[in-house]
């Protein structure tokens, strides 16, 4: 008989349930673990929603054709002229992406850090992963000279890889891949036959107007696949609505082929409420232009005030340019931890954090770190209120990290960091040393 497939549960979920268990317990946990946004709906959002509530029949499985369009007209406003006919609509782009890989087959090329399901995906799909480092301050998307002599080697070997993720802008580190990066992985992919996954769900959360991520479509459209989603610049994870973009051709009309097929026996059509509700966001009005402009410079106040904590201790931290995610590594404070604290590599690391202090947050082990990294990602998208009068505040607010919530917060992340670094830092001083900061290097 033969053995299943080795399942973990989420890391990301996990937290949420850990998170939950510790709170209903009466516990003080300060929430850093997960990149749940915060944020009350929106609500015209809400009221198409509720407009929609009568739609029960199962539609289209690709979604329907007003749903299609309004992606398209979404990718298109961002340079991406995209046809109706290449969107597929699904439950969330999480099943999108598993389906996706379903549909293309063949080993997969994960950067390394990466999101925590991209691995398990691979796996559950019958397929390898294989791991590739991303440079230095541009997480998301595999070193592309170091891609091609990887897959060549994996090839040599007898595996099949056929497709590579990217994530742009990135989760775990709030960087993007510079243009010049995606063009080469681009031409690497071309070169080796590679299907580009392309998941850019945070695109809609860059901080500098002109720092918008490149898409590998720019590119190489006849090979790209790009994903979005509702989840993170409307902060409706809940609701679970995803959107693909296929290239088209020949390789896309064999890849739209298998993901129907696949989305067919799976989820047969996204919930048809949402779907009305994903057409009025996609088609971004303005008050929905308004909402993610407000989200965004909320996540970037909240962010970087964070990341100075982090940068103030002596973590290496790059520069944080989207979302609500840091990823600094403790790796010069490394004698210090092993010697105050037995700490050696980010899962000790952040067990000390959750049971010393309440600050849960994930080691970079989640990501593909070795066991020996000192990373841990913090996402601040917590930290924003206990209701939504307070989200609301803080949207509105022009300096949200004053607001008595969040300022609380913060004050206990460098508490925090302070305490933890305490020993080491004053011994240091005592022998007339300085912590060594370097905020810019990843």
């Amino acid at each position: 008989m033969t053995a299943p497939v080795p399942v973990t549960m989420s890391a990301t979920l996990a937290a949420d349930e850990e998170f939950e268990r510790r709170r209903l317990a009466g516990e003080r946990v300060l929430f850093l673990a997960t990149g749940e946004i915060g944020l009350p709906v929106l609500p015209e959002l809400a009221e198409q929603l509720a407009r929609a509530a009568g739609r029960n029949a199962y539609g289209p499985v690709t979604g329907s054709a007003e749903v299609r369009e309004a992606a398209a007209g979404y990718w298109g406003r961002r340079g991406l002229a995209t046809d109706p006919a290449d969107v597929v609509c699904g439950p969330g782009s999480k099943p999108l992406l598993f389906a996706l890989l379903l549909a293309v087959g063949g080993d997969v090329v994960v950067p390394v850090p990466s999101w925590v399901s991209y691995v398990a995906h691979a796996r559950l799909a019958g397929f390898q992963a294989i791991p590739v480092r991303t440079r230095p301050g541009e997480g998301g998307v595999p070193d592309p000279t170091e891609l091609r002599a990887q897959v060549l080697a994996a090839r040599a070997s007898g595996r099949d890889p056929r497709s590579v993720v990217v994530t742009l802008p990135d989760n775990p580190t709030g960087t993007i891949a510079e243009p010049e990066t995606i063009r080469e992985l681009a031409l690497v992919a071309r070169e080796l036959d590679l299907v580009v996954i392309s998941d850019e769900i945070y695109c809609d959360l860059v901080f500098a107007p002109g720092d918008r991520a490149v898409s590998p479509a720019m590119f190489a459209p006849e090979r790209t696949v790009v994903t979005t989603g509702l989840t993170k610049n409307l902060a409706v994870g809940g609701w679970r609505l995803g959107v693909a973009r296929l290239p088209t051709g020949s390789l896309g009309s064999t890849v739209r082929e298998r993901l129907v097929s696949i989305a067919s026996q799976i989820w047969s059509s996204t919930a048809a409420p949402v779907q009305a509700a994903a057409a009025y966001a996609l088609t971004e009005p303005p008050e929905v232009v308004e909402r993610v402009a407000a989200s965004c410079r909320l996540h970037e106040r909240v962010a970087r005030r964070v990341a100075e904590a982090f940068t103030a201790v002596g973590a290496e931290l790059a520069p944080i340019r989207a979302t609500c995610y840091l990823y600094p590594d403790f790796e010069p404070l490394r004698e210090g931890l092993s010697r105050f604290h037995d700490v050696n590599g980010g899962d000790d690391l952040a067990a000390l954090l959750s049971t010393r202090y309440g600050v849960a947050l994930l080691p970079g082990t989640a990501f593909g770190e070795p066991s020996r990294s000192l990373r841990i990602r913090a996402a601040t998208s917590r930290l924003y209120g206990e209701s939504d009068a307070e989200r609301s505040a803080a949207l509105a607010s022009p300096d949200p990290v004053a607001l008595p919530w969040i300022k609380a917060s913060v004050d206990r992340i460098t508490e925090v960091l302070t305490d933890l670094t305490a020993p080491f830092a004053s011994a240091q001083r005592a022998r007339g040393e300085s912590l060594h900061v370097h905020p810019f290097r990843m």
